[in-house]
């Protein structure tokens, strides 16, 4: 493992806020999406024609179209979101073994293999911003991690939702059926909403705690490169 070198995180975090806040934008889109599909669903009696096939009205289909289209930009926007997410909170574990080298209880690895190995990700991502922002924060009084739990908790609920559900929409044949999976994506785009908007502020605040911290004259270390 590298020697630990301090760095700055601002443009990363920057980054990472700008596409926070493009996903809660999505997200915003895809419940009004979904919204739109379940009204052209109630208007139309159970057992009607598919709305993604077959003959289903103008509005029907263009509904259709525009939920699918969200779902896409979605996908599109948390994968890019997700790789420069990953980029920042890898340099912040940096920067934090500058602070606290001994105070991390998963190794640098895991900063990444924790969010792909199944059932570590359900608790090593946690893990390792607890200890970042343990390592970051100032002055020596009790560390809160309400902010933490809170992002950590949305982000289960709304991706185990969103597997639990994902097949839903694409096997609906009737209107009733249509408008149950547009009632509950539009559930999970909201739960996935909040995840995103506390993450965008995790984002903010952990950054700014590592700035700040960096800059202490307690810090003996390179200035910011």
């Amino acid at each position: 493992m590298s020697v630990a070198r301090l760095r700055s995180p601002l443009g990363l975090g920057q980054a990472t806020v700008t596409l926070l806040g493009l996903v809660v934008l999505g997200d915003a889109c895809a419940v009004g999406a979904g919204l739109e599909v379940r009204r052209r669903a109630d208007g139309l009696a159970a057992g009607a024609p598919l709305i993604g096939t077959g003959a289903p009205s103008g509005a029907a289909h263009r509904a259709d179209t525009l939920y699918v289209l969200s779902g896409v930009a979605q996908t599109l926007l948390w994968l890019a979101c997700g790789v420069v997410f990953l980029c920042w909170l890898y340099r912040l574990r940096v920067n934090a073994e500058v602070f606290s080298p001994h105070g991390h209880s998963k190794a640098r690895a895991w900063v990444i293999a924790g969010w792909i190995v199944p059932l570590a990700n359900l608790w090593y991502p946690r893990r390792v911003v607890l200890d970042i922002w343990d390592a970051s924060r100032p002055g020596e009084g009790p560390a809160r991690h309400g902010l933490v739990n809170a992002w950590w908790a949305l982000w289960l609920v709304s991706t185990t939702a969103q597997v639990l559900i994902s097949d839903d929409y694409d096997s609906a044949h009737t209107a009733a059926q249509f408008r149950t999976a547009a009632v509950e994506s539009m559930a999970v785009d909201t739960a996935d909403l909040a995840a995103a908007v506390l993450a965008l502020l995790l984002v903010l605040r952990l950054t700014r705690m590592q700035h700040r911290k960096a800059l202490s004259p307690q810090i003996l270390v390179p200035a910011l490169g």
